[in-house]
C-alpha cells in the first residue's frame, strides 16, 4: 500500500525526506561549489596547461552522459507523478528507465576513466586532473549511491503489498535529481571552460 499525506501545510515545515535530507543537499552543492570555483580559479592561473589537458578529455562521452543524466532526470520525474497519482505500473516502469540512465552513465564514466589510466593520465598528472578525478569520482559516488536509492525504491514497489511513503519517494528523487544538477555544473566547467 502506498501511503500518502495531502497536509500540504505539513510539506513547508516537513519537506519530502526531511529537513536532514535537504541539509545534506545543500551541503553536497556548497562541497562541490566550493570545489567547482578552486578549479576555476586555479585554472585562471596557469590557463595554459589546463587547456591542454582539458584536450585530453573525451567530450563525446561527456555530452552523453549529460544527455543521460538529463533523460534520466525526466524519467524520475514521471516516476514522481505516478506515484502520486497512484499509478503503480507507471512509477515502475519510469524508474527502471531512471536507474537504466544511471547505470549507463556509470559505464560511460568507468571507459573514460579506463582511457584516462591507460593513457597514463592519474591524479596526479597535474592539477587539472586532480580536480577533474576527485569532482567526477565522488560525483560518481553520488550516483552510484543514488542507484541503490532508486533500487530500493523500486524493491519496495515490487512487493505484494507495495509500501512505498510518497514522501520518501520524492526524497530519493530530490537526491538524484541533487546528481543531475551537480553534473550540468560540472561538464561546462571540466569539458567546456578552458
Amino acid at each position: 500500500m502506498m501511503k500518502t499525506d495531502n497536509a500540504s501545510s505539513n510539506k513547508i515545515f516537513y519537506p519530502p525526506g526531511g529537513i536532514l535530507l535537504w541539509i545534506i543537499i545543500f551541503l553536497e552543492l556548497i562541497t562541490f561549489g566550493m570545489g567547482i570555483i578552486a578549479f576555476v580559479y586555479y585554472g585562471k592561473q596557469d590557463s595554459e596547461l589546463f587547456h591542454l589537458s582539458k584536450l585530453n578529455l573525451n567530450k563525446t562521452i561527456g555530452v552523453i552522459n549529460t544527455l543521460l543524466l538529463l533523460t534520466s532526470g525526466f524519467f524520475m520525474a514521471e516516476s514522481v507523478k505516478g506515484i502520486r497519482h497512484l499509478n503503480l505500473q507507471k512509477t515502475k516502469s519510469y524508474l527502471q528507465l531512471t536507474m537504466m540512465g544511471g547505470l549507463l552513465f556509470t559505464i560511460l564514466k568507468g571507459i573514460e576513466y579506463f582511457q584516462k589510466i591507460q593513457a597514463g593520465i592519474t591524479l596526479e598528472t597535474n592539477l587539472f586532473y586532480t580536480f577533474y578525478w576527485l569532482l567526477t569520482g565522488f560525483h560518481l559516488a553520488h550516483i552510484v549511491v543514488g542507484m541503490i536509492i532508486l533500487y530500493f525504491m523500486y524493491h519496495q514497489l515490487t512487493k505484494k503489498i507495495a509500501t512505498v511513503d510518497v514522501d520518501d519517494f520524492e526524497a530519493s528523487a530530490a537526491f538524484w535529481h541533487m546528481c543531475d544538477l551537480i553534473w550540468l555544473l560540472l561538464f561546462p566547467v571540466l569539458y567546456l571552460l578552458y
